[in-house]
This record gives structure tokens, C-alpha cells and sequence, in this order.
């Protein structure tokens, strides 16, 4: 049986804290592990040794039982350097977009925060700690909604952790996860829908606001859709290609198309309204116009997409999202997001007496709920209907 190690420490004050700092040996190297008293450094001597006893103590627990075992993976591992691992180890497995996103919550607000706790590591992070990271986050502004992309990263991040036997519990089960806000659309009327259309004719983003208004997709769906997807005879077209915001080899920003739909559901085929079709085949003239025009300057890599500029580049989501802003505030019409567009085409669907269950395959939703519980409360026609047949039933007709 191996000797029981006993570990070198010394008590230190951070920040205001006190801090057990012991020595251990790693892969033939001297390591300093910071464990967490949870006094601060004006308690009384007597109250601080007692902590930094325990503490060493019930560390020395640890590692000595990780040493017995020897196949346990080590787990004072800094949480920020942590993320960092667990995201290169999974980005194969995530859509491009997907691991964008990841890496601004943890190259940011991630690293914010915890390189300034450095001794949290995956081994002693408690519920406490999860809990103080999320009220620095709200001190910043951030809402209910930000907090849950943040909280499901870190779960899943953890989940792995004990899989992989680092951690015996999954710290992030032992407190309450974030609730999801609802969002209400603040939606366009058909008439400020209209307006919008007619004074954005010649804006770069205006295929991108009539395919949005008109067809109810989403901002990466709208840059993708491409000529060779649309059946003019039918008046129909495919959505099954997707435009992100990516970086090339340099760094700089591009608009990159990727053929990999959000869910199954996204990938579907539309009708195009007759007046859309008309400004689509209105908008390929155009592109005909700039490519004459142009000639040499003009960029035919793209010239399959519908969202293109002047000179034929792909038009970035980054870029729609920034302009229409602008776009709004130059014409004077009401603020709205432009992903509010597409909650505009449904709102006008239901508001015409479209069943959600059609309105839910026309936006590409993974399952009707989806559609529920943002659309419910519109569908006044729908429950008009049920309440109808119900009454009919219970008054014997």
C-alpha cells in the first residue's frame, strides 16, 4: 500500500481572503493548488488556523486518494483553463456558429471573472462560486437569458468532468438553473410591413429584409437562400443552405455559407408569396445590371446567392444586423429587431386564422411547442374556433 503523502502549506490572503496554498508534486514538477478558507483576512488567528487545517487536511484526503487510485484524471485545473480544454475538445462536434458563441462566453466573461478567483478549480468549485459568477454577470447587465447560455455551457462542461471521473458530482446539479425569459415579439402591422419594403428598394440589405417579412426566415436562412434553389415554375423554394459570420485564414471578418440547417425541421421547401416573387425576379435584374456594370470588379463566387452587394460579395449577418438599425433610423419607422421581422409574417398568418401547426413548419420549428409558446397568445381565431366546438358539443348539437 502507498505511503500516505503529507503536503506542505502555507496560509496566504488574497483580495481581502484566506487562501491555503499547497504544494504538491505533478509530472516531476512543483504546483501550487490555492484552496479557499471562506474567512476573511481579518478573522482571529485561532478561527484561521482551524480552516487552514481542515483545509489542508480534507485536500490531502483528495489527492492522496487520487494517488491510490492512479487513474484519476487531475482536477485542480484553473476553471477558465478548464473551458478552454473542453471547448477545443468538443468544437468538432458543434456547428461552426455554435463554437463562435462558446468561445465569447469563455474568452470573456469566463476569463473575467475566474482568473481573478485563481484558486477555484473544477475540484472545489461550489455552488457558492457558481452562484457569485452569476450575480457578476447580472452586476454587468447581462439578463436571465444571457445567464442560461453561460449556466449551460459550464453544465455540460462539468457533465463531462465527472464522465470522465475528475470530479465525483456535477456541481452545476446542486443549484437552480437560470429560467429562460419569454420574449414577446414587438411585431410590424401589415402596413408598416409595407412601408418598410417600399423604402428600403434600394438598400444592400433589402433582400435580406423581404425574404425575413415575406417568408418568415431566419437571418443566416435569408443570406442563403440561393437562385438555384427556387422553382419559378411552382413558386417555390428550397431552404437548405445557411450564411455565418466566420473569419479567414488572417482574421478578417467574411460570410461564410454553410449547408448543415439548424434542425431536420429547417430544412424545408416554401412558397413564395406571388408579390416576394415578383421582387425576387426584380432583385435578379438588378444583379444582372451590377455584374454588366462592374464586369472585372464584380465577384462571381456568389452569384448563385440571392444576398449579395453591388460587387457580388456575400452580404454577413453581422452586417444586416447593423444596418437595418441604421436603415430604420434613417427612414424614421419604428424600432423593431430584425428578427422581429419573422415573428411579423407569423403574427400576420394567425392573425389571418393560419393553424399554428402550419405556421410552426412554415418557420422551420423543431416541434410545434416551440411555436406555442411564443405564438399562443395571437391565435384568438383558433380558440374562438375550439371554444365553439366545445360548446356545441356540451349544448347536445
Amino acid at each position: 500500500m502507498a505511503k500516505r503523502q503529507t503536503l506542505a502549506a502555507s496560509m496566504q490572503a488574497k483580495s481581502g481572503r484566506l487562501y491555503a496554498v499547497i504544494n504538491i508534486r505533478e509530472d516531476g514538477k512543483s504546483k501550487a493548488v490555492w484552496r479557499a478558507l471562506g474567512l476573511p483576512d481579518t478573522v482571529g488567528k485561532a478561527a484561521a488556523n482551524k480552516a487552514f487545517r481542515e483545509t489542508v487536511a480534507r485536500f490531502e484526503d483528495e489527492y492522496n486518494e487520487r494517488l491510490l487510485r492512479g487513474d484519476r484524471p487531475d482536477a485542480d485545473i484553473p476553471i477558465y483553463t478548464f473551458l478552454c480544454a473542453h471547448l477545443t475538445r468538443v468544437e468538432k462536434t458543434l456547428q461552426e456558429s455554435t463554437v463562435r458563441s462558446y468561445g465569447t462566453l469563455v474568452h470573456g466573461r469566463i476569463k473575467q471573472h475566474f482568473t481573478k478567483h485563481p484558486s477555484l478549480t473544477v475540484s472545489n468549485l461550489r455552488p457558492k462560486d457558481i452562484e457569485e459568477f452569476y450575480e457578476f454577470l447580472y452586476s454587468l447587465g447581462c439578463g436571465e437569458n444571457t445567464v442560461l447560455h453561460y449556466h449551460t455551457l459550464l453544465h455540460s462542461a462539468f457533465k463531462q468532468a465527472v464522465k470522465t471521473e475528475r470530479i465525483d458530482v456535477n456541481p452545476f446539479d446542486r443549484i437552480d438553473r437560470p429560467k429562460k425569459q419569454k420574449y414577446t415579439a414587438d411585431c410590424y402591422t401589415k402596413e408598416e410591413l409595407i412601408l418598410l419594403l417600399d423604402v428600403t428598394r434600394e438598400e444592400t440589405i433589402y433582400p435580406a429584409i423581404m425574404l425575413a417579412g415575406g417568408l418568415g426566415v431566419r437571418r443566416s436562412e435569408a443570406l442563403g437562400i440561393r437562385w438555384s434553389r427556387i422553382n419559378w415554375a411552382e413558386g417555390t423554394v428550397l431552404i437548405d443552405t445557411k450564411v455565418i459570420d466566420s473569419k479567414d485564414k488572417n482574421g478578417k471578418g467574411i460570410a461564410k455559407p454553410v449547408e448543415e440547417m439548424k434542425n431536420s425541421s429547417s430544412r424545408r421547401t416554401l412558397v413564395i408569396p406571388k408579390p416576394i416573387l415578383a421582387m425576387l425576379k426584380e432583385h435578379k435584374e438588378k444583379q444582372e445590371m451590377y455584374r454588366q456594370l462592374f464586369r472585372g470588379s464584380y465577384d462571381r463566387t456568389f452569384d448563385d446567392y440571392v444576398c449579395t452587394d453591388q460587387l457580388g460579395r456575400l452580404v454577413k449577418p453581422s452586417y444586416v444586423t447593423n444596418r437595418y438599425d441604421r436603415v430604420l433610423k434613417k427612414y424614421g419607422l419604428r424600432k423593431i429587431r430584425y428578427h422581429d421581422l419573422r415573428h411579423t409574417f407569423a403574427s400576420l398568418l394567425i392573425a389571418e386564422g393560419v393553424p399554428l401547426i402550419l405556421v410552426s413548419r412554415f418557420l422551420g420549428h423543431s416541434d410545434i411547442a416551440t411555436t406555442a409558446n411564443i405564438y399562443a397568445h395571437l391565435d384568438k381565431e383558433g380558440k374562438q374556433i375550439s371554444a365553439d366546438i366545445i360548446g356545441n358539443v356540451l349544448a347536445g348539437k
